[in-house]
């Protein structure tokens, strides 16, 4: 008997879910990165695209730049940028009143360039996670607010805005 009903439980979910559209959505976000050995904070800013294929959980590729800032090495000023591209699922918790809580893991490349007289490029590939909440103020137009984590010597924070198609 529970064999019964929990097979039917779990047709119920899947069939509820199947009705729900899946969507395309775009953004954009701006924020704070903090590279540790650095004193001060980076502005980052990005853009990202995702596909929600299911009410609860999308897939998202973004790009970001994290950080853009100069150092003083040998007397030369070197100008040094940071960039991540990263790819990850997303899973979102509903809340009342159009708020909602996410949390996202992924893939992500973070590639940081420093150029002078001449450039050099150095990557890294890894893990990414992070935390975030979410508001939506129509249907197709929300908000959210995000800590991530692309490395583990740095932190961003960022607000962005989402426009679902």
């Amino acid at each position: 008997m529970f064999k019964k009903i929990a097979v039917a439980a779990a047709l119920a979910i899947v069939a509820s879910s199947s009705f729900a559209a899946p969507s395309f959505y775009v953004g954009g976000d701006v924020g704070s990165t903090k590279l540790d050995g650095l004193s001060d904070r980076q502005t980052s800013y990005g853009a990202y695209a995702g596909y929600e294929f299911m009410p609860n959980f999308a897939a998202e590729v973004g790009v970001r730049r994290l950080a853009d800032f100069d150092v003083n090495f040998s007397n030369t000023n070197v100008g040094v940028t940071v960039d991540q591209y990263a790819l990850s699922l997303i899973g979102t918790l509903p809340l009342s009143g159009g708020f909602n809580v996410f949390g996202r893991l992924g893939y992500n490349k973070l590639n940081a360039t420093a150029s002078a007289n001449t450039s050099a490029s150095e990557s890294t590939s890894g893990g990414l996670y992070g935390v975030g909440v979410g508001y939506a103020f129509t249907p197709t137009i929300s908000a959210r607010a995000e800590i991530q984590k692309p490395s583990s010597d740095s932190t961003n924070v960022s607000v962005g805005v989402s426009f679902k198609f």
